[in-house]
C-alpha cells in the first residue's frame, strides 16, 4: 500500500537536500506518494504572520502517514515565531527524538569509533518555550518537566536498548543542581528499570558527559544515552564530532500515532545552490522512514548503498575529505542501490 509523506523543503539547502533523499527514494522503487507543504523562515519572510506553517501545510501533515522535515531556519529574537521542529514535535506529541551516532567504515574517527544512541525528550524542557518577563531588564524561561513525560521517555529508552540487545541506558542529568526538575526525571528513569532487569542505568552529570565524549566516547558504545530537551540537543551536536560531520547524522521524531524524519543539521544558507553539502544526513534519514512506514527493504538498501559509497572514498562531499558536489555523491548512492 502506497504510503502519504507530507515534505517541508526548509530552508537554505534544504530543498536541493529533500529534492536528493526523493531520488535516492523513487530510485529503490518504495511505494511513497510524496506531498509539498510550504514552512520555514523563508516561507515567513515572504507572507508574514506569526507562525512558520501555514494552516494548508498542517492540515497535509494531518493526513499524511509520516512527515519528512528538510533543514529549517528558525529566526531569533523577540516576536519572532516558534521553530517548524518545536511546532510540529509538541502538535504531534512526538516525544522522542533518536539520533544514533555511529562510526562509519572509512571515515576517519577522531577519537575512535563509536556507537550509541541519543534519545532527547521532545516536547518541554526549555523548549517548552515559554518565557516571562519581570522588569525591564529580568527575564524568565521556563522549563517545563513533568513525570509522565519524563516516564515515556525513559521507557522508549529502555526499549530501545532492548531492541538493540544493549545493556545499559545512560542517564543524563544535573539533578544537584535543578534538584526538583532533574530530581523528577531521575526518579522516573529509576522506576522504569526496574521493568527492565537485564539493562543497567547509569547516571551522569551533563558536564561530566561533555568532557567525556572528548576523552574517552568508547565508554558510551552500546548504550543508549538519554537526557532532557536543551541537553541532549547540545549533546547530540558534540557527538557528530565523533564522527567526522554532522552531515552524517540523521533524526527521527517519534510519537505513538506520527512521526517526522530530518537531518540533525541546520540549513547552511550561505551553501544555498552551490551544489556541496553532504547528503547523507538527509539521504539516511528517508530511509529510516520508509522502515518506519512499513518498507524495511527499501530502506535497508539506502543504508547499504550509502555505507559502501563512504567506504570507497570516491565520491565524497568536502566535510569527509572529498571534493565531489552533493548531487555527485547521490547519484554514487543511487547508482549502488
Amino acid at each position: 500500500m502506497t504510503k502519504k509523506v507530507a515534505v517541508l523543503n526548509g530552508d537554505g539547502v534544504g530543498p536541493e537536500l529533500t529534492a536528493s533523499a526523493m531520488r535516492v527514494v523513487r530510485a529503490t522503487g518504495a511505494r511513497i506518494e510524496f506531498v509539498a507543504c510550504d514552512g520555514g523562515a523563508e516561507w515567513w519572510q515572504a507572507n508574514g504572520g506569526n507562525t512558520l506553517i501555514p494552516d494548508a501545510s498542517w492540515k497535509k501533515m494531518d493526513e499524511a502517514d509520516a512527515i519528512f522535515k528538510g533543514p529549517t531556519t528558525t529566526p531569533g529574537g523577540i516576536g519572532s515565531p516558534k521553530s517548524v521542529a518545536v511546532s510540529i514535535r509538541q502538535r504531534y506529541d512526538l516525544y522522542a527524538n533518536v539520533r544514533p551516532i555511529v562510526t562509519y567504515p572509512g571515515t576517519g574517527a577522531p577519537l575512535g569509533e563509536v556507537d550509541f544512541v541519543c534519545v532527547r525528550e521532545g516536547t518541554e524542557g526549555l523548549y517548552f518555550g515559554e518565557e516571562v518577563q519581570l522588569t525591564p531588564d529580568v527575564y524568565i524561561a521556563l522549563r517545563k518537566i513533568t513525570r509522565p513525560a519524563c516516564s515515556r521517555i525513559a521507557r522508549y529508552a529502555f526499549e530501545e536498548a532492548q531492541r538493540r540487545g544493549w545493556k545499559a541506558v545512560v542517564a543524563v542529568h544535573k539533578s544537584n543542581i535543578l534538584k526538583k526538575t532533574d530530581g523528577a526525571f531521575l526518579e522516573e528513569c529509576e522506576k522504569v528499570h526496574k521493568s527492565y532487569p537485564g539493562i543497567e542505568l547509569e547516571e551522569y552529570h551533563v558536564d561530566n558527559v561533555a568532557q567525556q565524549l572528548v576523552k574517552n566516547p568508547a565508554i558510551f558504545n552500546r548504550k543508549v544515552m538519554l537526557s532532557t530537551n536543551l541537553f541532549m540537543d547540545i549533546l547530540s551536536e558534540e557527538c557528530s564530532a565523533l564522527v567526522g560531520s554532522i552531515g552524517l547524522i540523521y533524526s527521527a521524531n517519534i510519537g505513538d500515532r506520527k512521526a517526522m524524519f530530518e537531518p540533525a543539521h541546520g540549513s547552511a544558507p550561505k551553501y544555498k545552490g552551490q551544489d556541496k553539502v553532504d547528503p547523507v544526513a538527509t539521504v539516511l534519514a528517508a530511509a529510516w522512514m520508509l522502515e518506519y512506514l512499513g518498507q524495511p527493504k527499501q530502506g535497508e538498501a539506502i543504508f547499504a548503498a550509502t555505507k559502501k559509497v563512504i567506504a570507497e572514498k570516491k565520491t565524497l562531499t568536502y566535510d569527509l575529505g572529498g571534493n565531489a558536489k552533493s548531487s555527485e555523491m547521490v547519484e554514487e548512492i543511487v547508482r549502488n542501490l
